[in-house]
């Protein structure tokens, strides 16, 4: 097992990406931390991995609050003693013209992409600090590297997690814990299929989304779990403050 006997929290982990790595680090030995929101698809995923003797407990949290991150993140370590992995995971997207974004909407989604990795590490570090070691991983996105129309919150948001990422991977180094990112293209999550939905024609929409992948197909959660597993596992040693497109090919137009 890759990640027997390790600690892992990972948030926004209730349903798509965050569900599929919870319970891939499970199968793979580690003990997890399940955050999210909504606590019916929280423990789900807790069900999920105690069906096939994992271990998993739920944590209900909002990553944009820094008192529920700082709870939860201690939650974690007093019941498994200690953290290895922080995955911060949990993302929102309310896709709208500039000209209609309000500043309510601009917040939100600030406060929970890029606050919430920043809340999760501020707490997570001195830990992993003191045991002079940790992997943090932050879910950024293609949408990091270029545009997309009615996209610039969302843009702005993953855009600033590449660019803490890289920041922090520089600053943490002597402490031999590794800071790297994910950044996703489009994937077959309740997330994608919900902003699909809002429109008059969701299936045009995602047929739309498969033509801007080479590889004709979207990706599935299993696709960027692996690629989680793979930067919190030991064979990524000598990675850090990188950047891992799981696009499909979608950047390299």
């Amino acid at each position: 097992m890759r990640l027997r006997d390790k600690v892992a929290l990972i948030t926004g982990a209730g349903s798509g990406i965050g569900q599929a790595t919870a319970v891939l680090f499970a199968k793979e030995g580690a003990k997890i931390a399940v955050v999210d929101i909504v606590k019916e698809t929280g423990e789900e995923t807790v069900r999920m991995i105690h069906d096939f003797g994992g271990e998993a407990i739920f944590i209900q949290a909002d990553v944009a609050k820094a008192n529920e991150v700082q709870k939860m993140v201690e939650t974690t370590v007093n019941n498994y003693g200690g953290l290895d992995i922080l995955f911060n995971n949990a993302g929102i997207n309310i896709p709208a013209p500039i000209t209609e974004i309000t500043e309510e909407i601009w917040d939100r989604i600030i406060n929970v992409n890029l606050k919430g990795v920043f809340l999760g590490c501020k707490y997570a570090v001195p830990l992993m600090k003191k045991q002079r070691s940790g992997v943090i991983i932050n879910t950024a996105s293609a949408l990091a590297w270029v545009g997309a129309i009615n996209f610039s919150a969302y843009c702005a948001s993953k855009g600033g997690i590449l660019a803490f990422t890289r920041a922090l991977a520089l600053e943490l180094a002597p402490y031999n814990i590794r800071v790297n990112c994910i950044c996703p293209g489009a994937t077959d999550t309740p997330l994608l299929r919900q902003l699909s939905g809002k429109t008059e024609r969701p299936n045009e929409t995602l047929e739309s989304h498969l033509k801007l992948i080479p590889l004709g197909r979207l990706g599935r959660p299993e696709d960027i779990a692996y690629a989680a597993l793979f930067l919190a596992s030991d064979e990524s040693a000598f990675i850090t403050g990188a950047a891992l497109l799981v696009d499909g090919g979608f950047t390299a137009r």
